[in-house]
């Protein structure tokens, strides 16, 4: 069986299909259709590691069985605007509490490197526009990855899909629970030796969002969404009034190049960009696609300019003393200080549901057809909730953000982002392709590759010796 669900602002269907997709951000999709107030559907997310549609590909579209074409509610109309807003909507994440840090750490010739990734990244989602125009019936990340190395290539594509879902949320939990802390810092809520008031906050909130992990209708928490957007909003809103109206001097010294510091700052950077698992979602709700590459670059080239600006503020606000999370570092005392945490605290509230009902979905659809419904739906939200709180339990066990951020960049997101859209590019266009445009391609894998194994060797010691000190 296969599981797709649509949700619209009035219900949500669950049927067979064949897209995986990981949530990263999911915000951008839905914030569209929000402010458009329409009945169309604001999240076409199919489920399931297996495709009877697509088959699996070099590059020769007789080799794609027939598919049935699935009715859905939502129509290819997306303007120009909207699908930049959507684009970057997905890459505004928690790369933005971690780009000062990364600034700071790497030097300020190191925001080369991630403006060196967005130009990449740029390319690379105009690779997978290629690879979808090239073959009408691919509709989703997976189809690539199917259509280009067959079903291997999809469930080993899969695998770095869930990964990046779970470590995100693992992630976005350290964040809760770091930005809690200093929101009710000096605060004794518990009188016990066993755990803290912060933990024991993050706690309370993580069963305050459980019953969301238990719906299927997305769209009655998608005001979620909305929110997650205006609270990145606010963060850097904030961060900016601290620099101009909080009495802190923007004159910390930011070191030029710090080359042994690169490779888990290179994690960091190319975890803000790597949302290219919905950029197929994107491109298929475009009214006029062929713009696709286009919104790319816009979209690229705002966050960009968005990441680098606040990554530099942040750096010669704080200098060395800035934190993985910029906000922890604001002066607690300010009011604008205060609203920033929440933001960070609500942001990352908003995000649970979102990445963790489309793997509870995927359990779903293994269960037998006999099984009742009710019984489907109890073992789904049983699945999502233990999840959560094993995510819960990983989180307050190795609170180290900017560790597993990195390693999630390195491992992860690079491949999501730079390796696998130019190996199915290469795998689909390899008869066209001239000399140059292969060794291109090849030249940007082996890049991917050399700061994906650096960079995961370099994060996994750094959070192994952090481990160690705290046991």
């Amino acid at each position: 069986m296969n599981c797709q669900v649509n949700g619209s602002e009035e219900n949500t269907s669950t049927l067979c299909g064949s897209n995986t997709k990981t949530i990263r951000d999911v915000s951008g999709i839905v914030a569209r259709e929000n402010s458009k107030m329409s009945n169309e559907v604001m999240i076409n997310i199919n489920y399931g590691e297996e495709s009877s549609m697509i088959g699996s590909g070099n590059g020769n579209n007789d080799n794609v069985p027939e598919m049935k074409v699935q009715e859905q509610h939502a129509k290819a109309d997306s303007s120009f605007l909207h699908s930049v807003i959507n684009m970057s909507g997905t890459l505004i994440g928690l790369g933005q509490l971690s780009t000062p840090y990364a600034v700071q750490n790497g030097g300020w010739a190191s925001a080369f490197l991630l403006i060196g990734f967005g130009i990449l990244c740029a390319y690379t989602s105009h690779l997978l526009a290629e690879c979808l125009k090239n073959n009408a019936k691919l509709r989703n990340y997976l189809d690539i990855a199917q259509f280009s190395f067959g079903k291997k290539g999809r469930v080993m594509v899969s695998i770095f899909m869930y990964m990046e879902i779970f470590m995100s949320l693992v992630s976005f939990t350290i964040s809760l629970h770091n930005n809690l802390g200093q929101v009710f810092l000096g605060a004794k809520l518990l009188n016990l030796s066993w755990i803290n008031t912060a933990q024991a906050l993050t706690v309370i909130a993580i069963i305050l969002v459980l019953p969301t992990v238990w719906l299927r209708d997305l769209s009655k928490i998608s005001f979620l969404s909305v929110a997650g957007i205006l609270m990145s909003l606010v963060i850097f809103v904030t961060i900016g009034c601290t620099a101009a109206f909080g009495g802190i001097k923007t004159n910390q010294s930011i070191p030029v190049l710090q080359l042994n510091k690169i490779p888990a700052v290179s994690g960091l950077y190319i975890y803000s960009f790597a949302a290219h698992v919905l950029f197929p979602d994107i491109y298929k709700s475009m009214r006029d696609p062929s713009q696709f590459s286009k919104v790319s670059i816009a979209s690229f080239g705002l966050v960009t300019v968005f990441y680098t600006g606040l990554g530099f503020m942040g750096a010669k606000l704080f200098g060395s003393g800035v934190s993985s999370q910029v906000t922890l570092s604001m002066p607690r005392h300010l009011i604008i200080t205060k609203i920033a945490l929440w933001a960070v605290v609500l942001t990352s509230l908003t995000k649970y549901a979102f990445q963790l009902v489309p793997v509870a979905s995927v359990v779903e659809c293994k269960l037998p057809s006999s099984m009742s419904s009710k019984m489907r739906k109890f073992i789904r939200g049983t699945v999502g909730s233990l999840l959560l709180i094993f995510v819960l339990i990983l989180a307050l066990t190795v609170p180290y953000f900017e560790n597993v951020l990195g390693l999630t960049g390195s491992l992860v997101s690079i491949s999501v982002a730079i390796i696998y859209p130019c190996a199915f590019y290469i795998k689909i266009f390899r008869p066209q392709l001239s000399k140059l445009g292969l060794a291109f391609n090849v030249f940007f894998i082996i890049f991917g590759l050399f700061l994906g194994i650096i960079g995961t060797i370099t994060s996994s010691k750094s959070l192994v010796q952090n481990v160690g000190r705290q046991w």
